[in-house]
């Protein structure tokens, strides 16, 4: 199939969003289709190769264009990427699948009358009013959404998910919860994230317990809760991968180890490139996914690093929340502990440091379980879908 797949992100993106956004592509293209990544420019001069930024061999069947619009995130730039992305998705090169996360091109394209222009498959990560409303509690530099903003997104939310030709979540309890706002559909599908599964099997642990942490630093996140446990296990380090020096959380959780007086002991390693992400992993014998409960972690999110978790040979210890328990199950793969309190991952940590043979079941589960996750698998689940799609 020829998919387009519309990201109004700047690209390569070092989050979460842009890794998956070219994983998925990239996996689809290894699947034999013939995919168009549309972006927007990268914000570095000169620009960065996306397949070097996240560690992936350059093939002909994913094509990546950035668009001509402006820098930044204003009104211009949104403006000009929709025109963009009406000029590629009725050229002549017709796609036989549209595909996006970005809810606004989602609800811009589908005004248009169904065989006028390409089947589209939405997939949701939150339902976007609830996610704007949440942020300015977990994001410091979130402006609260008003009322008129709130009532927008909820009519977008109501009419993609009547008129989108295919629709999917990456969670159950988001499909559900959806279902709950809006009743049932047909083609709706649950396809979690995923993982590069490593070519190698992983290295053994070291010999001293490290607890590890990757991934962004907001406080939803749950980094300063694994930060008050690791002070409340003095025979533990801990090692902190991610975090941008140009935003104000890497200072904080610095800021806060020093206040809890385990500065000596907490490795910060800053932002790091994708590709790199799994060797700083195998530096730590226990992982730690320390979200607190909150509106996007309970039901929202399937986090990346949940999978690059499974997939590094390291037992695990999460937040004991309905989407991480759609994947782990406690005593199983993981140990699965209260959201938010940190003596109950002290607690886990202590477990884990005292129980080798635990700790190596544990992760030796979790290790088998990631084949199901992967990003290949996520391209078989979406194909499906696809071809469902296009036979209407």
């Amino acid at each position: 199939m020829r998919v387009l797949y519309f990201a109004d992100i700047r690209f390569p993106l070092e989050r979460a969003n842009g890794i998956q956004t070219m994983e998925t592509c990239f996996a689809l293209a290894e699947r034999g289709h013939t995919v168009h990544l549309v972006v927007k420019p990268d914000t570095q001069s000169p620009p960065r190769d996306p397949f070097e930024f996240y560690g992936l061999p350059g093939t002909s069947s994913l094509i990546i264009e950035r668009a001509n619009v402006p820098a930044g995130a204003g009104l211009a730039a949104r403006v000009g990427y929709l025109s963009f992305v009406f000029g590629r998705a009725f050229g002549k090169a017709r796609a036989d699948i549209i595909m996006t996360r970005d809810l606004g091109v989602a609800s811009a394209l589908l005004r248009i009358p169904n065989g006028m222009r390409p089947r589209l498959v939405f997939e949701s990560h939150g339902y976007a009013p609830d996610v704007a409303a949440a942020l300015p509690d977990l994001v410091a530099t979130a402006r609260p959404a008003s009322a008129a903003k709130l009532r927008r997104l909820a009519k977008k939310e109501a009419s993609v998910w009547a008129t989108a030709d295919g629709y999917l979540t990456i969670t159950r309890a988001l499909a559900a919860d959806l279902e709950r706002r809006h009743g049932t559909r047909s083609r709706l599908g649950v396809i979690p994230d995923g993982v590069r599964l490593p070519a190698r099997a992983p290295s053994p642990p070291p010999d001293e317990p490290v607890a590890a942490y990757a991934g962004h630093l907001y406080a939803w996140k749950g980094v300063d809760v694994l930060l008050q446990a690791i002070a409340q296990v003095p025979g533990i380090a801990g090692l902190i991968v991610g975090g941008h020096a140009a935003e104000s959380d890497l200072a904080r959780v610095k800021q806060l180890a020093t206040d809890l007086g385990i500065s000596d002991r907490v490795t910060f390693t800053g932002l790091v490139e994708p590709s790199r992400v799994m060797a700083h992993l195998a530096r730590a014998t226990m992982l730690v996914l320390p979200n607190p409960a909150s509106a996007i972690s309970t039901n929202f999110t399937s986090p990346l690093k949940l999978f690059e978790y499974m997939a590094s040979g390291r037992a695990i210890v999460a937040s004991d929340l309905p989407s991480i328990r759609e994947v782990l199950q406690h005593g199983r793969d993981a140990l699965l502990v209260e959201p938010g309190n940190p003596a109950a991952i002290a607690a886990a940590l202590r477990t884990l440091a005292a129980d080798k043979p635990l700790a190596e079941r544990l992760a030796r589960t979790a290790l088998d379980g990631a084949a199901s996750y992967t990003w290949a698998r996520r391209a078989e689940r979406l194909e499906r879908l696809f071809t469902e799609v296009v036979a209407g």
